[in-house]
C-alpha cells in the first residue's frame, strides 16, 4: 500500500488541504458505452445550467487556483484540469475519449472540480509519494503534452521523481489499455468537504465500468 505525505510547503500553501485516494484492481478497455452514456448526460446538464464565467467559482476549481497564485503559479496560463475540462465543453467541443479508466476520472473530475490524478499503480517508484511543489527546470513530461515548466505548480513525486500535477500527469505513469491497478488521487485544497464522495465515485465508476470491486481509499492530510 502507498503512503502519501504532505510537504511543509503545500500545508503552508494550503492549511486545509485534505487528500483521498483510491487504489484498485481493474480491467481497462477501448471503449465503454454504458459510461459515455453517462459523460453525454452529464456534459447536457452542465452546458445547459453552466455559464462559462461560472466555471472558476465552483469551490473545488476556486480553491485549486487559489494554491497555484499561492505556489507562483498563473491559473490563466497553466490551467488545473478540472477548469480546462469543463472550459472545453463550453467551448462546445467534445469530450475527448481516450480510454475507460482515462475517461471515467474525467467525469468525476467534470463532476466535481477536483483535478484527479489517475496513474497506473504498477508504474509508480516506490511506495512512498510526496505531495510537493514544483522546482525550475524540473524535468517532467505531461501527458500529450511534452516538457511542462512545473516550477510553481503541486507535484507528486515517487522515487524517481514527478509523476502528477493538477494541470498534467507524468507520461511516465499514465494508464494504458495494459494497466492492471490504478491509483487515482482526488486533491482536496477546498478541504473535507465532497473529498469522500469523489473517492466513492470512483469507486462506484470501477465497480461499473473497469470490472474492480471499487478498491480501497487511502486518506491524506
Amino acid at each position: 500500500m502507498y503512503n502519501i505525505t504532505v510537504s511543509d510547503e503545500i500545508k503552508t500553501a494550503c492549511p486545509i488541504f485534505k487528500g483521498a485516494a483510491v487504489y484498485a484492481e481493474v480491467t481497462n478497455t477501448a471503449f465503454c458505452e454504458g459510461l459515455w452514456q453517462e459523460i453525454a448526460t452529464f456534459t447536457r446538464e452542465l452546458t445547459s445550467t453552466t455559464g462559462a464565467e461560472d466555471i472558476k467559482l465552483q469551490p473545488a476549481i476556486a480553491a485549486t487556483r487559489e494554491v497555484y497564485k499561492r505556489c507562483g503559479k498563473d491559473p490563466s496560463r497553466y490551467r488545473p484540469s478540472a477548469e480546462a475540462l469543463r472550459r472545453r465543453l463550453m467551448r462546445g467541443i467534445d469530450l475527448y475519449q481516450i480510454d475507460t479508466l482515462v475517461d471515467l476520472i474525467n467525469l468525476v473530475s467534470l463532476r466535481t472540480g477536483y483535478s484527479i490524478g489517475g496513474f497506473d499503480a504498477d508504474k509508480i517508484q516506490g511506495t512512498n509519494l510526496v505531495l510537493g511543489i514544483g522546482r525550475a527546470e524540473e524535468p517532467f513530461e505531461g501527458i500529450g503534452r511534452g516538457i511542462l515548466n512545473i516550477e510553481g505548480l503541486p507535484v507528486y513525486r515517487d522515487a524517481t521523481g514527478g509523476i502528477g500535477t493538477p494541470t498534467s500527469d507524468h507520461e511516465r505513469t499514465k494508464m494504458d489499455l495494459t494497466t492492471r491497478h490504478i491509483l487515482a488521487i482526488v486533491n482536496g485544497y477546498s478541504g473535507q468537504i465532497g473529498l469522500r464522495e469523489g473517492a466513492e465515485m470512483i469507486q462506484e465508476l470501477l465497480r461499473k465500468y473497469a470490472s474492480s470491486g471499487g478498491g480501497e481509499v487511502i486518506y491524506f492530510e
